[in-house]
């Protein structure tokens, strides 16, 4: 298996081969008699299956250019993502092994993309990567979505696996495009698939809800010239009511359950933007209140950072930039802390430590309107309304 892997460079396709010889082994060695050397007989036909395989996928792939636009073919894409999704999220490899190895192998983001979304290097993220791949392989790990009674045990992989999914397609990392709706809407569908297979898991309500009250606000979050447009200047007019109300109702009954989690405490800070009038009628206080639950079930720079800005709005400018402040060291390298640095000190009168921190923030994306939005500010121009 190995060795075969190592010819074909894809373990799926390895596997197959493999299970395809044994299949032809016991269909022939009955009548035909057993060959004088079975593992050299079985090492010869698994390989020549793979190469068959991957000739059969490269004529496939070429059809399946053609039918790019059909539902039936695009929903049973996305059935079989699911199901390699949960085998790359298998116990027996390291949690954020998991995680890495299904964002390289599924849903195909880049080494340097997935490292973003850690805040780590890419050399650390690619080690990781192998390391799954190899204990698949070695593991005989099978690929299936696992019982009922195993679901749970992989569900926070999962969930994690699509929010960060979701976050590449709601605003990319690559520099290629501001955003990528195809991946937000695929990450969704496969939140919706989980919500089917799981339909009284609350987290998985909850990161459902959490996406859909995000894509709700798709149509303004840009402007035609593709120019960023922030939560506060919004046209709110222009959001999904529909869809803001069907989202709240699955964080409804994700919190009926009476299980908070992560995603759900996410989805009802959006839920509280999503549900104000007005940019000045959001109910700060209350978010600040989701984001310090938050904190306590997982401490993390991000999410200090995510209530540092909450913070302004309810202690001021001040005391948000003390919270911000001790962050530095962990948030480095990262473009929204000196982003929200900026613009803290620019509401404080800072403007020459305000344009230092909006280009240490500019140099560390690669966001095109993030980008255009940053070179704004430094020039002195207001954001795009």
């Amino acid at each position: 298996m190995v060795g075969l892997l190592g010819a074909v460079g894809d373990f799926d396709v390895a596997e197959e081969a493999v299970q395809d010889a044994i299949v032809a082994a016991l269909e022939h060695w009955p009548s035909g008699g057993m060959p004088a050397n079975p593992g050299a007989w079985l090492a010869t036909v698994a390989r020549h299956k793979a190469i068959d395989r991957l000739r059969r996928e490269a004529r496939y792939r070429e059809k399946l250019a053609l039918l790019e636009g059909s539902p039936v073919m695009e929903q049973e894409r996305r059935d079989e993502r699911l199901r390699l999704i949960f085998t790359c999220c298998h116990p027996a490899l390291a949690r954020e092994a998991q995680v890495a190895l299904t964002l390289r192998a599924v849903v195909g983001l880049t080494t340097a993309q997935i490292a973003r979304a850690f805040l780590a290097s890419e050399a650390t993220v690619a080690q990781r990567i192998v390391r799954a791949k190899r204990k698949i392989v070695d593991a005989k790990i099978p690929y299936r979505v696992p019982l009922d009674e195993d679901l749970p045990e992989r569900l926070g992989e999962v969930l994690a696996v699509l929010y960060l999914t979701f976050n590449e397609g709601y605003l990319a990392t690559d520099g290629s495009a501001a955003s990528r709706e195809d991946l937000a809407r695929d990450a969704e569908w496969l939140a919706s698939l989980l919500v089917r297979l799981m339909p009284d898991e609350p987290e998985a309500l909850g990161l459902l809800a959490l996406m859909r009250l995000h894509r709700a606000r798709s149509a303004a979050r840009f402007e035609h010239d593709g120019r960023m447009v922030l939560l506060r200047d919004q046209d709110r007019g222009r959001w999904d009511g529909a869809a803001i109300r069907g989202a709240t109702q699955l964080l409804d009954r994700a919190l009926r359950a009476r299980r908070p989690g992560p995603y759900q405490l996410q989805a009802a800070i959006a839920a509280c933007h999503a549900r104000a009038a007005t940019w000045e009628a959001t109910d700060w206080p209350r978010i600040v209140r989701l984001y310090g639950e938050l904190l306590r079930l997982g401490d993390t720079p991000v999410v200090r950072l995510n209530r540092a800005i909450a913070l302004r709005h309810v202690a001021g400018a001040e005391v948000a930039l003390a919270e911000l402040d001790g962050l530095a060291n962990e948030l480095a390298a990262y473009h929204l802390f000196h982003a929200t640095r900026a613009e803290l000190l620019r509401a404080l009168g800072r403007g020459a430590d305000a344009r230092d921190a909006d280009s240490r923030a500019l140099a560390l994306t690669a966001n095109p309107a993030e980008r255009r939005l940053l070179e704004d500010r430094l020039r002195g121009a207001e954001p795009a309304r």
